[in-house]
């Protein structure tokens, strides 16, 4: 059996809050559903669905998405703006260059460039 990736959901403790800063961050149009859910089709990618959580984020995540922007400092400080917080500096290796960033609940991602 082969299985295809329909969604990536995040715990969040405010989903309708949350689905509208990643909608800026990554375009289309946000969604309320029923129980307190909220996604965004992200387009030309996955939908991004976030399910009502009540615990606080704790620790770092185990699995992030890694956004490829073609300049990094511009994607910081429009990221920024939006509310979301840079943890430590650029770092670059072999693969590019990434900035750890963490959303405004705190889940990390990356801003990536080749």
């Amino acid at each position: 059996m082969r299985a295809r990736v329909e969604q990536l959901v995040i715990n969040a403790r405010d989903p309708r809050a949350l689905v509208r800063f990643w909608a800026q961050i990554l375009g289309g149009e946000p969604v309320d559903r029923a129980r307190g859910w909220s996604h965004v089709e992200v387009p030309g990618s996955l939908r991004m669905a976030f399910q009502p959580d009540p615990d606080v984020k704790g620790g770092r995540n185990r699995l992030h998405p890694d956004l490829e922007v073609d300049d990094i400092e511009v994607a910081v400080a429009r990221a920024v703006g939006l509310g979301a917080v840079r943890v430590g500096e650029v770092v670059t290796d072999e693969a590019g260059s990434f900035q750890v960033m963490q959303d405004p609940e705190g889940n990390e991602f990356c801003l990536v460039h080749d």
